[in-house]
């Protein structure tokens, strides 16, 4: 069983990486845990006129890495084993297709990140993976 957890610093998603560790012992066989952070694109237009491209993807990295600490700090406290990756694009849309290349057999995450006016400019996030995934998703309060 493969377990995906979107991780983007959040309260919200760091209580969904704690329900994901309070129920493990419950289930019949060990998940394979994997963290995703989704950044967004920022190199749109000029700006790589002005940045390149290596240290664009510094900042993607060092931003990814900050968000995924402590879901990563929690699991290894935990004594829990899993992998993580970072990627670049429309979150929703990215968390349902690592999803699908992943082969995940459910989407834990967090029902609200840290949005904010973003998220109701642009929607849900979690209302768009919902749409999107093609596996079970539960949404963590």
């Amino acid at each position: 069983m493969k377990i995906l957890i979107p991780v983007d610093g959040s309260a919200s998603a760091q209580r969904a990486v704690e329900h994901v560790i309070k129920y493990i012992p419950s289930l019949k066989e060990f998940p394979q845990l994997l963290l995703l952070n989704v950044q967004w694109n920022v190199a749109k237009g000029n700006v790589k006129l002005f940045i390149n491209q290596e240290t664009i993807n510094d900042y993607y990295r060092e931003q990814g890495n900050a968000a995924l600490q402590s879901a990563c700090s929690a699991l290894d406290a935990a004594g829990l084993t899993y992998q993580y990756h970072i990627s670049v694009g429309m979150p929703a849309d990215a968390i349902a297709q690592y999803a699908r290349e992943q082969g995940a057999d459910q989407i834990v995450m967090g029902r609200q990140g840290e949005g904010g006016m973003k998220s109701l400019l642009l929607g849900s996030v979690a209302k768009k993976v919902l749409q999107l995934a093609e596996c079970p998703v539960l949404l963590v309060k």
